[in-house]
């Protein structure tokens, strides 16, 4: 089957490409992101494969399906910039890659927590300097912290395990509790305001869905400790950007990791080193000491590329052959009652 990937890098033909020997698929590669614009790109491609950040949204499925794409292949977990109620109108089906290494999120969200807490960043640049003080380098003990996860899925239940191997309390929120985390020792789940009056550390690792955008904002940021941790490897919509930047600078919020930004579209995934960034606020962000961003590399090892291939291609494989579709996204229309996470 033709299928043409958007957004595509160097990593991402060569994971795919050493995949498809399995599959035989004809695999073409525009580094263009997916929009109304460039979906113009897939004429005569019945398989469309894009990324997290690609635009899904009606007119670019209108153009798709007007040009003969039946399959849009997400090469990752989540699915919010895909309008699913036009994808299903025009008969479009939809299919991700639901999980492709939890282990690779969660180690990235512990390596944010030892970068804030113990200041490699700053430490690595003043080695690099010759200047050997350790002035402003002060950390605390992780154990006997108490960590909260919210969401306790299959990358939140990692990053709990790992932090109980630190000597951490946890505390878990999530609406559909998982017997996996409350097995695990010092872990018990509570209700949010609970979690957050309590934690030194909370790291999100729920989805991003209407009723869990901005889950940080005003309310829940003044519900915390003050100095805390607060660290995302999920989605940068769970997070009001600029009612962060307000608790950093009143002090509630101590210590800030990033690997996902709610306006990272026009950022992450391309140099713009030698641009000026008009996003203020992301610079805003970038100007504090006690702030680590990363540019949505927390997916991003050999292990998870692999998967993520060939879960993708098998996804196209079952569309070809008229398999039943096991990762299929499938619109459900929204109820009157409000889902929590």
């Amino acid at each position: 089957m033709k299928v043409a990937f958007f957004s595509s890098k160097s990593y991402d033909r060569q994971s795919f490409e050493a995949a498809d020997a399995n599959h035989h698929h004809a695999l073409t590669f525009f580094d263009t992101q997916l929009n109304g614009h460039s979906a113009l790109l897939a004429e005569d491609f019945p398989a469309v494969c894009m990324f997290v950040n690609d635009i899904a949204d009606a007119t670019t499925l209108d153009v798709l399906a007007s040009r003969g794409t039946r399959l849009l292949a997400l090469r990752s977990a989540g699915f919010n910039t895909v309008d699913l109620k036009r994808a299903a109108e025009l008969g479009i089906k939809v299919v991700r890659v639901p999980a492709y290494s939890p282990y690779a999120v969660a180690e990235h969200a512990v390596a944010l927590v030892l970068t804030l807490n113990r200041k490699l960043h700053k430490a690595y640049n003043r080695v690099r300097e010759d200047n050997f003080s350790l002035e402003g380098l002060l950390g605390f003990d992780l154990h006997g912290c108490t960590v909260g996860v919210v969401g306790t899925g299959k990358i939140g239940l990692v990053f709990a395990q790992i932090m109980q191997g630190f000597g951490c309390s946890l505390l878990g929120y999530d609406a559909y509790p998982n017997a996996q985390f409350e097995a695990i020792g010092n872990a018990r789940y509570v209700p949010l305001a609970e979690l957050l009056a309590q934690s030194d550390i909370i790291s999100l690792h729920c989805p991003l869905l209407p009723e869990t955008h901005h889950l940080i904002g005003t309310e829940t940021i003044a519900q915390m400790k003050s100095g805390v941790m607060l660290i995302n490897t999920s989605r940068g919509g769970l997070i009001d950007t600029l009612a962060v930047i307000q608790g950093i600078k009143s002090g509630k919020i101590g210590y800030l990791g990033i690997d996902v930004y709610e306006q990272e579209n026009e950022l992450f995934f391309q140099d713009l080193s030698n641009t000026i960034i008009q996003d203020d606020t992301f610079q805003l962000l970038l100007s504090f000491s006690n702030v680590v961003v990363t540019a949505h590399q927390a997916f991003f090892t050999r292990n998870a590329l692999e998967t993520i291939a060939t879960t993708t291609l098998s996804n196209i494989t079952d569309f070809e052959q008229g398999n039943p579709l096991k990762n299929e996204v499938i619109y459900q229309p929204p109820t009157l009652e409000k889902t929590a996470i």
